[in-house]
């Protein structure tokens, strides 16, 4: 298939326009590193934005960073670390999700592609989504246009808020280039206590109680002991399951509310600093228990509360079914054995008394193509209106999201 590399908006609009005129689809590609989220994408050729890549200006006195959209994850993260900074809403790595050649595999993602997926971590429940750190940017649309949005201070997302209609849109709207988002300085500490042994309903019990205590928490998941054993982090599967409560922020104030949380959870704890704190939570955000390339991988977001009673239902229709929780609870991630199928319907369910969505991040290109990867809500008409609005012609990322969006 033929590969394109524009490097600027202006060939990108010509790339476009080509596309348009012999009535055939691109495939947009940043790394290429999560190239298997989503439904499979039929297309004459793929565009990539590998040459429209770097960090055009960053000032850490105003908290914003700009960049091209093909700038690896890696290199601001190195460029955000110079100053003490960070992305606040800890943008995973899922590079090792999915198998690839040698240009996507194992591989930093992009800015471009953490926007186009609104893709955001463990602290997402504190400092929300990728889309809530997205100002500006400027893109070509699917009718070969150039056009921006936002700008380097919230107050020029005026009118339309166009940033958070691309973030999330999987590359079906629009070919981005330079991105503004906002950068936070970093914690000056990170500690992370563990609570051993407890199963999936105490644990739930447990973050619900420290996420509406006084303890001022970043993260709050629970790791099965299949999953606790898997970590590379000193202490993690010393006990059998494990419950992680991480705090950030001053000294004095993170070991008041650390000593706080052992104190008052009782039973066998642990306390991680800076280095395996980081470690964990790191392996936490990029699903390290799940990089094996041969299961079926779920993303569902549920009330807090029934996380861990929707993962046990699933378990319990679904033998060999695993899962950890995030977000206090509010996100399950649920790893299936290929073999047996996604089983949306089981899976879809399962949360039906509750609330909730799932998606399917991981699964053969077959499965990804007769399975409902979204959700399917009363939202699909509007998404279907928004789609003609930018792309009418259906040129970018043709049925990535649902068939013929």
């Amino acid at each position: 298939m033929e590969l394109l590399s524009p490097a600027s908006l202006e060939e990108v609009a010509d790339c476009v326009r080509s596309a348009i005129a012999d009535k055939a689809s691109l495939e947009i590609l940043g790394a290429s590193s999560k190239r298997g989220f989503g439904r499979p994408v039929d297309a004459a050729k793929q565009l990539t934005t590998a040459a429209m890549s770097g960090i055009v200006s960053y000032h850490p006195e105003e908290l914003v960073l700009v960049a091209r959209a093909g700038t690896h994850m890696d290199e601001i993260a190195a460029a955000l670390e110079e100053k003490n900074q960070h992305l606040a809403f800890e943008p995973p790595d899922f590079g090792k999700l999915y198998p690839g050649d040698d240009a996507g595999s194992n591989r930093t993602g992009t800015i471009g592609g953490i926007l186009a997926t609104n893709l955001s971590g463990p602290r997402r429940f504190k400092a929300g989504a990728a889309r809530d750190h997205f100002l500006g940017f400027n893109a070509v649309n699917g009718r070969g246009e150039i056009f921006k949005a936002g700008g380097p201070v919230v107050k020029n997302v005026t009118g339309y808020d166009l940033p958070k209609l691309l973030a999330g849109s999987f590359g079906t709207l629009a070919v981005m280039d330079e991105v503004t988002v906002k950068v936070l300085p970093r914690p000056e500490k990170t500690r992370t206590v563990l609570l051993y042994g407890l199963d999936a309903a105490a644990a739930n019990a447990a973050m619900t109680k420290a996420l509406t205590g006084p303890y001022d928490l970043s993260g709050a998941a629970f790791l099965p002991q299949i999953q606790a054993q898997a970590s590379q982090c000193d202490y993690v599967g010393a006990q059998g399951s494990v419950t992680a409560l991480r705090v950030e922020g001053s000294g004095p104030v993170v070991d008041h509310h650390c000593a706080a949380l052992r104190r008052d959870f009782g039973g066998p704890t642990e306390e991680l600093h800076s280095a395996n704190s980081i470690t964990l939570w790191r392996e936490i955000r990029d699903l390290a228990p799940f990089f094996d390339v041969d299961t079926i991988l779920w993303r569902i977001s549920v009330p807090p509360a029934h996380g861990a009673g929707v993962a046990a239902s699933i378990a319990i229709d679904l033998p060999g079914a695993n899962f950890l929780l995030d977000w206090g609870g509010g996100l399950v991630w649920l790893s299936l054995p290929a073999d047996g199928g996604a089983n949306a319907e089981k899976i879809r369910r399962a949360f039906q008394r509750c609330g909730g969505h799932a998606t399917l991040v991981r699964a053969p290109e077959a499965e990804r193509r007769k399975v409902q990867v979204f959700e399917a809500d009363g939202a699909k008409a509007l998404t279907d209106e928004v789609k003609r609005s930018f792309d009418p012609e259906r040129v970018l990322n043709p049925g990535r999201m649902h068939e013929g969006v």
